[in-house]
């Protein structure tokens, strides 16, 4: 190292020195230890990096772009969370959730739309132009017990991998979304369609990093629930359907196998007339389990 290196290295390290000692009036404790980290992790970034103004500028520039990308119905920065698997990160930081509970996983950037309240039984696809599915189940507690009065949250994207919010002048607003409430048994089932999988929205500065590193922007086709009970702990999850071929390869790194259900294809008349279904019709059976907490 040259005397004109270790000039820089000194100045820069006081520069982190003095942005770390500004932070010590911090009054709440958690507060003070994540901005610490965070800029200690930060300068040592553009240290090891060597980052060059022009590239800060570009960073912020992007960063500023996201924000704008943003509006009530696209988040732009949950993308960006997702993207870069800090989004997963967080959730696996939690803990692992306790055995044979349902695993959780991340909330994805398209619960922005409250889901309309719907009954047992009641279709979330308002389109029918996908391949018709029922999907059916308990929500117990991890000692078996069901759980009456529990609360589901369901959203979907159609079976070309759309979400409502997305194609306004396509789907109706709450297109597969749905909030209901199980049974006396605990038992849920409602009426939709399998959902394609999709492209994450590469419209806008997320999609630029994609492009710039060489990424498919795709996630396996899935549904998202947050399940609810009393005297439990919420789970926030998917249910991924098998045999789809980005399973190995999320854009955000949100498959867990524990998730991964059968969508079988069922062939009933009777039952399909029940349920208000054509026949044949894929039907997918899982439980939601809930930790005691």
């Amino acid at each position: 190292m040259t005397t004109e290196d270790a000039v820089t290295e000194a100045a820069a390290a006081d520069v982190t020195r003095q942005a770390v000692d500004s932070l010590r009036a911090t009054a709440d404790p958690r507060l003070r230890d994540l901005l610490t980290a965070l800029v200690r992790h930060l300068h040592a970034f553009a240290r090891e990096t060597r980052l060059t103004q022009a590239e800060w500028e570009r960073a912020i520039g992007f960063l500023t772009a996201t924000g704008q990308a943003c509006t009530e119905t696209r988040q732009e920065f949950i993308l960006l969370s997702d993207v870069l698997g800090l989004s997963t990160l967080v959730e696996t930081l939690r803990g692992n959730s306790a055995p044979g509970t349902t695993e959780s996983t991340v909330l994805g950037p398209f619960h922005l739309t409250k889901s309309p309240v719907r009954e047992l039984g009641d279709s979330v696809d308002l389109v029918g132009d996908g391949e018709p599915c029922v999907i059916s189940g308990r929500i117990r507690s991890a000692d078996g017990t069901p759980l009456p009065g529990a609360v589901l949250d369901v959203w979907q994207a159609d079976g070309h991998g759309f979400y409502d919010v997305q194609q306004p002048e396509v789907q109706p607003a709450g297109n597969g979304r749905g909030l209901f409430t199980t049974d006396t048994e605990g038992r849920f089932r409602f009426r939709t369609c399998v959902p394609g999988s999709y492209p994450v929205p590469v419209d806008g500065p997320v999609g630029t990093l994609l492009r710039a590193t060489g990424r498919h922007p795709y996630r396996p086709a899935h549904i998202h629930f947050i399940a609810t009970a009393d005297g439990h702990t919420p789970v926030t999850t998917h249910v991924f359907v098998a045999g789809d071929a980005y399973l190995d390869s999320d854009a955000v790194f949100a498959v867990k196998e524990s998730l991964v259900q059968d969508f079988p294809l069922t062939d009933d008349p009777s039952l399909a007339r029940e349920l208000g279904l054509p026949n044949p019709f894929r039907h997918a059976r899982f439980d939601l389990v809930l930790e005691r907490g």
